[in-house]
């Protein structure tokens, strides 16, 4: 029965000779290696193609199974194999020695079994792993030794002649079912016949389903006959047939009836036997009859459940055939729709066909396990093909596990385009084995290899690094497994594992056959460095706010934990400016440096001590930190002017030299002692700075504390005086009995001689003159008034300065006001170089 299939549907599945074309073309690319034969690896194609002479001898004699004239061959086997295994059973149970007719028949359907025998030495074969035509004379009759070589031969011996030589020997007939083995052959027919669409599906299972129930109970007829001919002649009647009588009509003498009766009631027999029905009118009589009739009871309930499930797949639709089936009439019907090309036909076809009898399930099997069950799958099926690849190489294991975890497996026919050229590529593809080539297609329509892809190779990855359209064409040459990851993917992975990501690159450079990466050799290292400055900003960021998983994460992958941002800060620094403790103490474990400076000068303790985290400046002096640079002595500065003793302190206390000096030859302690900051002073004083310092005007800490009218510096050093007195009065006293201490006389000697050099100091330093610039008018006036002033130094009370403005002016003056209009009481407000005004009122 023929399926309704169009005219247009019936051509597309039609076997012609283009496949046989196709398997020559093939054959031209494979070589005679045996290499062909191995399972997960690939020869290269210089070996192949070195051996392509030699192998173009060969060919003539190696027949393709899409030979017309090789298919023509099979169905003549077809035709005696389905002879041959009809009438074994016939033979063995009907015959003790054929007749002279049928003898001559057999004879010849063993000669051309023989001859079948010879040619599949010669027939190349579908390797069932690599999916490749095996054309290798060796590797073909290793393969049929090891099947089908004993069972063809001892299937051709002349059994019959046999038998009579050995004195008809009844053992000698049990070789005779060998020749069932030729069964295969018609099973192989139905399987074509179920996968041809031409067909009916449902009429070729139901034919195939009433073909095996009638096969097994004509084998059980002939061999319920069989027992009954074991019996002697005179025990004839204790056999099932013998002791027979259907009517009026008696088998008593069974031999001497026609030859077709006897078959049909043997069948009878097997029929309602196989059925259970057991009307009675037969049954089995001897032991050895009621042991066959027991054996084919069961066997028939095994049969039947096969029979009955077949059905009922029949009905529901669920084995893999009808579902190519389908797919396939799918896929007709989409390509008929969209008018689609004689060549795009023949590649969805093809690879259709190719899933389906490579069995490629792998998404349906799996697709309902957990992700990491999935992953250890993969890992263990793809790894070691992903190690190899020249693009991974020297990449830590940690990534390749990653992208093995995320690689799936595809299997492509010789001549289809992978790649084309121009086109937008979101794959990068793995070569498992295989061979194929990279064309380039000039302007003109013509092609140049520009390169073979074997095993290792990878293809897509420098349009997907890079970002450009795919520059060569991808075709396969030969049947080939590669390994897929989607771009998306592959990049995420890359920024994880930041380190591999710049290996991958530098492989990119390095075993790039691509013309064009001198070109995109730029763009590469754009690329490196890009990631190199994201990396070092994740690193940075992670520091900044404390997350101490996530660095280590990043510096496992291959962060340089000394790298810098654009300003020069490290992650040092930053994690010293938060206070993070474990991230510095981790820094310093991963070789982090400690005086590193940034773009302004700050280093980690610097950063530290601005914040004031203790515990962190701590660390960072154990580790070796030091606080140098313009910028530790401008921050200390700018601490002294907002006042800010912690800072000041911490900054000393961690090694700032306190007698830095600004461009003005200024130190902290001038600072402090123009602003009356008691507090810093002594600070400054308990870490050793220097009162004798000069600005560049010749100008000491104290002078500047009287010329801006601070008295903090002068009751330091009188404080100082009388602490120091007071010393060495308690002393006297306490130690009067140790006056005859050398030690006692020196030390004493040594404090009045530091209290009377303060003391002196302090009298040198307030003996230094201020002048003022006295004007005749307020100061609220002064713009308009024209009158000049005088130039004086500034005495000690006001009145002493108000007689001086009296004598010189010619007036009295009662009153000392400031730039301010502000009332001056004391000569100690007034400033060197100071505006002041006196009115009469």
């Amino acid at each position: 029965m023929v399926g309704r299939l169009t005219r247009a549907e019936t051509e597309e599945y039609e076997y012609d000779n283009e496949m046989e074309r196709d398997f020559d073309k093939q054959l031209d690319r494979q070589s005679s290696s045996s290499d062909l034969c191995e399972n997960e690896s690939s020869t290269s194609l210089r070996k192949q193609w070195s051996s392509h002479d030699s192998f173009r001898s060969l060919k003539n004699v190696i027949i393709p199974k899409q030979n017309g004239r090789y298919g023509l061959w099979m169905n003549v086997i077809l035709l005696w194999a389905a002879y041959s295994s009809f009438f074994t059973p016939i033979e063995f149970g009907f015959f003790r020695g054929l007749p002279t007719n049928l003898w001559w028949i057999d004879q010849i359907g063993q000669a051309m079994f023989m001859v079948d025998i010879v040619v599949n030495f010669f027939v190349a074969y579908r390797d069932l792993h690599t999916y490749k035509w095996v054309t290798d004379h060796r590797s073909i009759a290793i393969r049929y030794s090891k099947s089908s070589l004993l069972p063809d031969i001892l299937g051709c011996l002349p059994w019959n002649a046999i038998y009579r030589r050995s004195g008809n020997k009844e053992i000698v007939r049990y070789f005779l079912w060998i020749r069932l083995y030729r069964a295969r052959k018609v099973d192989a027919f139905f399987r074509r016949m179920e996968q041809n669409i031409r067909i009916n599906y449902l009429f070729t299972r139901i034919v195939k389903l009433i073909t095996v129930e009638l096969y097994c109970t004509h084998t059980a007829a002939c061999i319920f006959y069989y027992l009954a001919t074991t019996m002697p002649p005179s025990k004839e009647d204790l056999t099932w047939i013998g002791s027979l009588t259907l009517g009026g009509y008696s088998f008593q003498n069974f031999r001497e009836i026609d030859l077709g009766r006897r078959y049909v009631v043997s069948l009878y027999f097997a029929i309602i036997t196989m059925a259970t029905v057991g009307y009675g009118d037969i049954h089995a009589v001897n032991t050895r009859e009621m042991i066959f009739v027991m054996i084919f009871v069961s066997f028939d309930m095994i049969l039947g459940a096969y029979l009955v499930g077949n059905m009922t797949a029949l009905i529901v639709k669920g084995s893999n055939t009808e579902k190519f089936r389908d797919k396939m009439t799918s896929l007709l019907k989409y390509m008929n729709r969209n008018k689609l090309k004689k060549e795009i036909r023949s590649q969805l076809k093809n690879h259709l066909r190719l899933q389906y009898e490579s069995q490629f399930i792998e998404n349906s099997v799996v697709q309902d396990l957990p992700f990491s069950i999935r992953a250890k799958v993969s890992q263990s099926l793809y790894m070691s093909t992903v190690e190899r690849a020249l693009l991974f190489r020297n990449c830590s294991a940690e990534f390749i596990n990653q992208i093995g975890m995320r690689v799936r497996e595809e299997f492509f026919l010789p001549g289809e385009i992978i790649m084309e050229q121009g086109n937008a590529i979101d794959q990068i593809y793995i070569v498992s084995y295989g061979a194929l080539e990279e064309v380039f297609v000039n302007i003109d329509g013509s092609e140049e290899v520009i390169s073979k892809l074997e095993a290792e190779s990878t293809f897509g990855e420098v349009a997907v690094l890079c970002s450009i359209p795919q520059p060569y064409t991808v075709r396969v040459v030969d049947l080939c497994k590669v390994l897929r990851i989607d771009k998306q993917s592959f990049l995420n992975i890359m920024h994880v594992y930041f380190a591999d990501g710049r290996q991958v690159l530098n492989n990119l450079l390095k075993f790039g056959k691509d013309a064009k990466l001198n070109q995109l050799e730029s763009d590469i290292v754009f690329m490196i460095s890009e990631q190199e400055v994201e990396l070092s900003l994740k690193v940075n960021n992670a520091a900044y706010q404390g997350k101490t998983s996530l660095l280590k994460s990043l510096i496992k992958s291959g962060a340089n934990p000394n790298r810098a941002d654009y300003d020069g800060r490290t992650p040092m620094h930053l994690a010293a400016l938060r206070g993070h403790e474990d991230i510095v103490q981790f820094l310093l474990q991963q070789g982090a440096e400690v005086d590193v400076e940034d773009r302004f000068g700050n280093t980690p303790l610097l950063e530290a001590v601005k914040g004031c985290h203790t515990t962190v400046i701590k660390i960072l002096r154990t580790a070796g930190g030091h606080l140098t640079g313009k910028n530790a002595g401008r921050l200390l500065h700018q601490a002294v002017l907002a006042g800010n003793s912690e800072v000041v302190r911490a900054l000393l206390d961690n090694g700032m030299d306190p007698n830095y000096s600004d461009h003005n030859g200024q130190t902290a302690l001038h600072i402090a002692a123009s602003e009356g900051l008691v507090t810093i002073v002594r600070i400054l004083l308990e870490h050793g700075a220097n009162i004798h310092a000069m600005d560049r005007w010749g100008k000491t800490p104290v002078q500047e504390s009287i010329q801006f009218g601070s008295n903090a510096f002068k009751n330091i050093i009188k404080d100082a005086a009388m602490q120091t007195s007071k010393s060495l009065e308690t002393q006297e006293l306490n130690n009067v009995e140790d006056q005859s201490s050398p030690g006692y006389e020196e030390s004493t000697e040594d404090e009045k001689h530091e209290l009377e050099r303060c003391e002196s100091f302090l009298v040198n330093d307030e003996k230094v003159k201020r002048r003022c610039t006295i004007y005749p008018h307020p100061p609220w006036t002064a713009s308009g008034d024209g009158k000049r002033g005088v130039v004086t130094w500034v005495p000690d009370t006001i009145s002493e300065l108000l007689d001086f403005a009296s004598k010189y002016f010619g007036y009295t003056y009662n009153f000392v006001l400031d730039q301010n209009g502000g009332d001056i009481i004391c000569t100690d407000h007034i400033r060197d170089s100071e505006k002041v005004y006196v009115l009469h009122e």
